[in-house]
């Protein structure tokens, strides 16, 4: 069974947060976020993945999620990598 650890991306009072996470799908879990059923955090937010990656185990995945949740430089490179890609575009979000 395949494992993910991803970041979500948000529009919030005129910036933009990003949220690291763990989960076995991806997608189902974006729909939880948005519907705030996700983590506190996430509330009230409409979330985009901009990041996600495979592991083969859990304990890999939990590893490297604690890894990424405070790696802020790659987590800010990600961002910007992002907006840069989509500047020309309006913000939205799956």
């Amino acid at each position: 069974m395949s494992h993910y650890i991803y970041l979500l991306i948000a529009k919030s009072f005129n910036r933009y947060i990003t949220y690291a996470g763990y989960a076995k799908n991806v997608e189902k879990r974006l729909i939880l976020h948005n519907i705030s059923k996700g983590a506190k955090f996430t509330k009230g937010r409409k979330w985009t993945i901009i990041y996600k990656k495979r592991f083969s185990s859990k304990k890999k995945a939990m590893k490297e999620e604690y890894i990424l949740k405070n790696n802020y430089k790659f987590r800010k490179f990600l961002k910007d990598k992002y907006l840069k890609k989509n500047e020309n575009s309006n913000f939205t979000s799956v």
